[in-house]
């Protein structure tokens, strides 16, 4: 890392920032823009955590593996 990169942001707060995304990663973020008790400074396994809590359905839990590939090569 040199000097002029910025730090990576919190994957939950990089995943709401995929919500124009066209795929799976793009509904889970639009769905964790509006709810109020997503783990927004959350790593993936809190993100995981909160779902299951939610009861999410098993596309979003693939959606988060999608996503979390994507976050840690960005």
């Amino acid at each position: 890392m040199t000097d002029h990169d910025e730090p990576k942001p919190a994957f939950g707060q990089w995943l709401m920032a995929q919500k124009d995304r066209s795929d799976l990663v793009g509904q889970l973020a639009a769905g964790a823009v509006v709810d109020r008790r997503f783990p927004r400074n959350g790593d993936p396994e809190t993100v995981r955590k909160h779902l299951s809590a939610m009861q999410a359905e098993d596309d979003m839990f693939a959606a988060v593996d999608d996503a979390e590939s994507d976050w840690l090569s960005a």
